[in-house]
């Protein structure tokens, strides 16, 4: 199998300026077919959600683009920690410029505590919430079944924050949480569904052990290679 596949290295960033750097990150993104971006802290989804949203042609609202969201987190609160755009709010942005239905938004592995108002708003909008311990329980090929039952024929972007994982399998990251989905979990259910792009997210190595965490989102990253080779798309990483 042959992967048409392109690193173009770091996208640069307006340094202390997060709408700014943002903005700088779109305008790159922009016009790339289809983009695996390594970050950084989960911000840094939303560029590449306005510009394959711009790139599909939808205008205003995004009813053809769904999301598999992978995370501790589930990121639908107004701001974060005073700031407008941050990780605890990307999701909250993207559903608020339409660029993705949130009738087709699937979050996977949530156990972080979350403000009541926050938790129902999220729901009430038509996110699918499946936290960890609902993961544990149902079985991969239970999740696989409803993540196929939410995405439907719509094309989906799928965004990995590495803190989904239990800290046993990833330590590395600023905000982890116990509890969580092993790799074994995380990798069968990938391999379950098929995207239009990809980010991972939050990997800290300052804080890894013995490179326990870049190994899971290394591998995390392979197995969405092997999705794309699968399907004969080229890819571009930054």
């Amino acid at each position: 199998m042959t992967l048409d596949l392109a690193d173009i290295g770091d996208f640069a960033i307006a340094l202390g300026d997060i709408p700014g750097t943002l903005a700088r990150i779109e305008a790159q993104a922009d016009g790339l077919r289809h983009l695996l971006c390594l970050g950084g802290e989960h911000g840094i989804t939303l560029p590449p959600l306005r510009a394959l949203t711009r790139r599909l042609g939808k205008g205003l609202v995004g009813k053809d683009l769904a999301l598999v969201h992978f995370d501790a987190h589930v990121g639908t609160w107004p701001d974060c920690f005073g700031q407008e755009f941050g990780q605890g709010s990307v999701f909250w942005h993207a559903i608020q410029e339409g660029l993705v239905d949130p009738r087709r938004i699937i979050q996977i592995g949530i156990r972080s505590p979350v403000r009541r108002d926050v938790w129902d708003r999220t729901v009430g909008q038509g996110v699918t919430i499946l936290t960890a311990l609902e993961v544990h329980t149902m079985g991969v090929a239970a999740v696989v079944d409803r993540i196929r039952a939410v995405v439907g024929e719509t094309r989906a972007y799928l965004s990995f924050d590495i803190d989904t994982l239990d800290p046993a399998y990833a330590p590395g990251t600023g905000t982890p949480e116990v509890g969580g989905l092993a790799t074994w979990q995380a990798q069968a259910v990938l391999r379950g569904a098929h995207f239009v792009g990809m980010d991972v997210v939050e990997v800290a190595p300052a804080y890894d052990h013995a490179e326990i965490t870049a190994l899971a989102a290394a591998t995390v990253v392979w197995e969405y290679l092997a999705l794309v080779g699968e399907a004969g798309a080229s890819l571009t990483v930054a």
